[in-house]
């Protein structure tokens, strides 16, 4: 096989020494979507179970209907937590200033209220360890972790302690979500798995 017929590798495929940096995952070409850094590793996502999309569909929905005004809630977006860790949480509750423009590619760590993780296969030891070490650190207040159990959607809500600075849990739902902070909100978790399917869900 000659030299042009070699495919060459992506210029991501190799870091560098010390690791990628946050600024990085703007300027590398052709990362695969929703490509997350977390300590200065590439993360890529692996393909989405119906139950990470719904769930991920429905606490967008349900939370932009309930967070007050003054503030965004925004799907599978990224957030700046330091130079080597700019994950991409699958919602996001913000302040609505940071928001600025329609071509921004992340936002600032310190503007979010509520991160909520979905829990997938590959993602679990992320979700329950990595991440909310590092949203703890970046001061976010609130953390909220869904869980598939058996079919039922279970949320964990954590509450960032500012004297520890971490996430003590505040509760476990299963059902129904109902809390008062960072703003009130009931949420009928049994529609996530509910069999009746609307017609955005695939036949």
């Amino acid at each position: 096989m000659n030299e042009d017929d070699q495919t060459s590798e992506p210029q991501w495929a190799v870091p560098p020494e010390g690791g990628w940096t946050a600024d990085d995952l703007d300027t590398l070409p052709n990362l695969p979507p929703h490509t997350e850094l977390i300590d200065g590793s590439l993360v890529f996502a692996c393909p989405q179970t119906l139950f990470h999309s719904r769930a991920t569909s429905f606490f967008g929905e349900h939370l932009r209907a309930a967070a007050p005004p003054g503030t965004h809630t925004i799907s599978r977006f990224t957030i700046d937590i330091d130079r080597h860790n700019r994950p991409e949480p699958d919602v996001v509750v913000v302040s609505a200033p940071v928001v600025r423009s329609m071509d921004q590619t992340r936002l600032p760590s310190d503007s979010v209220l509520l991160v909520v993780e979905v829990v997938s296969e590959d993602s679990l030891s992320r979700d329950r360890e990595t991440k909310p070490v590092q949203y703890a650190r970046a001061t976010i207040p609130h953390y909220w972790r869904v869980e598939n159990h058996d079919g039922r959607a279970v949320v964990y809500v954590f509450e960032r302690e500012p004297a520890t600075g971490a996430y003590p849990s505040t509760g476990i739902f299963r059902d129904r979500t109902k809390v008062s902070v960072p703003f009130t909100v009931d949420l009928d978790l049994t529609a996530i798995t509910a069999r009746r399917s609307r017609a955005a869900d695939p036949e």
